[in-house]
């Protein structure tokens, strides 16, 4: 698909309404304006930029390719990656102290750690000083009649805002407004679900000089098979450190008391309590709690030529593959090329979106329900550290055949359903290239049997004497 903006028939003479002022509403607006339409933005939250402090999620960002091609298109790219922290590789801190680093891909191939803020309050700016873009902060959607081209905003003095707009963007979130509206018209399939973990965030601050107290270029990982805690680094010397476990565990740890959170901790990571001070961990996380984390997949993603759905209001995923800010972003760049496509014919565009975009999204979110999987127990595998460097070796001789999974995922934007389809025929290949190479020591030996190269008795022996052995990575 092309990635510019079409000439010829652009019909931007129409009115559009994006809901939802957040990363990927933003971005949007961005790009709609870009094309020349006139965009009204509605944002239930006041102007973070006004505030000392934003209520909500502040998991850190990991920006891969998919993102940064969404930031290029709207020219914000350089402003953002020129703020973020390179991080080439995980640090993997095994319960002793001992760390050891595994590279994400190639040595030029980066996620970057940015600032959820940091980021939006850049994309409200950008689209801010587009003439075509009006914000409206404080309005918070109620009510949408998806046939008359009207919704109803209940704003900060609780008054009813009714507005008009030829196509609406629904860009508000997994708990989606627009989306519930939608299914009141719509024959819309939903599913929502919870996973049995929570997430807490806690702070690792600054030295006293205002550097870091890990190493500052990785993603750091505390894999304890049950449960996990991650770390990224921020501008300013501090971490975000965030605790993924089951809710029963979080009620237990509760449940003890102060004494019981420092247990916890120097039982199962003991090396971040000097680094996170004991103070500050028992505090904050006697005065947190588990917060939940839902996958939502839902079809079809829009309404005749009316409305559609993006980002987190269309497909919601729990964030261990680091892919649901940059999913987001990329589902305006599709939105884009499929504008290219249709010059801006929305009863042909919003359909192809949801025929092309559905099947991607809903792949990325079983990703990453298994990538939860490997980060908090595979990564201790010793099987799981083979693979990985036989997967590393086949893309090194076979660079065009063979793609790791986390590289297609992450340093392409190859499409997500197709990473699924070629990561199961590599296993195969794989797979049985490794039974074969199993195999053949038995092979060698049952052909020296047969021209009596061996003494029976020799043969029985020698595997009495390997019956127990296992094999360094099993």
């Amino acid at each position: 698909m092309a990635n510019g903006y079409a000439g010829g028939d652009c019909r931007t003479n129409k009115r559009v309404a994006v809901v939802g002022g957040g990363l990927v509403g933003a971005l949007q607006a961005c790009s709609l304006a870009k094309r020349g339409f006139s965009v009204d933005l509605y944002e239930a939250r006041d102007d973070i930029r006004l505030l000392e402090h934003v209520p909500g999620r502040s998991i850190n960002l990991a920006l891969s390719v998919r993102g940064r091609a969404a930031l290029r298109m709207v020219d914000v790219e350089e402003e953002v990656v020129s703020t973020g922290i390179k991080m080439p590789s995980r640090l993997i801190h095994d319960l002793d102290g001992s760390t050891k680093a595994l590279p994400y891909g190639t040595s030029d191939q980066y996620i970057l750690s940015v600032d959820r803020r940091k980021l939006n309050e850049s994309l409200l700016t950008t689209a801010e000083a587009n003439p075509k873009v009006k914000i409206h902060f404080s309005h918070k959607l109620k009510k949408i009649h998806l046939e008359k081209g009207e919704a109803v905003f209940q704003d900060a003095s609780n008054n009813e805002v009714v507005v008009s707009a030829d196509v609406f963007f629904g860009c508000d979130g997994a708990y989606s407004a627009m989306r519930s509206q939608m299914m009141r018209t719509n024959h819309m399939n939903f599913n929502q679900t919870y996973i049995p973990h929570g997430y807490m965030e806690l702070n690792m601050p600054p030295t006293e000089d205002g550097k870091h107290r890990m190493p500052t270029n990785h993603l750091h990982i505390w894999p304890r098979d049950e449960f996990m805690m991650i770390a990224l680094p921020n501008q300013g010397g501090s971490f975000t450190v965030t605790l993924f476990m089951p809710f029963h565990n979080f009620d237990e740890v509760h449940a003890g008391g102060e004494k019981a959170v420092l247990e916890f901790f120097n039982t199962y990571f003991p090396d971040s309590v000097p680094l996170l001070g004991e103070e500050g961990l028992v505090d904050t996380f006697m005065k947190s709690k588990g917060l939940p984390m839902v996958s939502v997949k839902c079809n079809p993603y829009h309404y005749k030529d009316k409305a559609v759905i993006m980002g987190d209001a269309a497909h919601a995923m729990v964030p261990f593959y680091g892919q649901g800010m940059n999913c987001g972003l990329e589902d305006c760049v599709v939105m884009s090329e499929l504008m290219d496509i249709y010059n801006n014919d929305f009863s042909k565009v919003l359909p192809a979106y949801t025929v092309h975009r559905n099947p991607d999204a809903e792949a990325m979110c079983d990703l990453a329900v298994y990538n939860y999987t490997e980060m908090r127990h595979l990564v201790n595998s010793r099987y799981f550290l083979f693979r990985k460097k036989v997967d590393n070796l086949l893309h090194w001789l076979m660079p065009n055949s063979y793609v790791p999974l986390y590289t297609m995922v992450t340093f392409s934007r190859r499409r997500y359903h197709e990473v699924i389809k070629k990561k199961r025929r590599q296993d195969k290949f794989v797979d049985g290239g490794l039974a074969v190479l199993a195999a053949m020591p038995l092979v060698a030996i049952a052909i020296a049997a047969r021209h009596h190269m061996l003494d029976y008795t020799k043969i029985a022996s020698l595997f009495g004497s390997i019956e127990g052995l296992r094999l360094p990575w099993e």
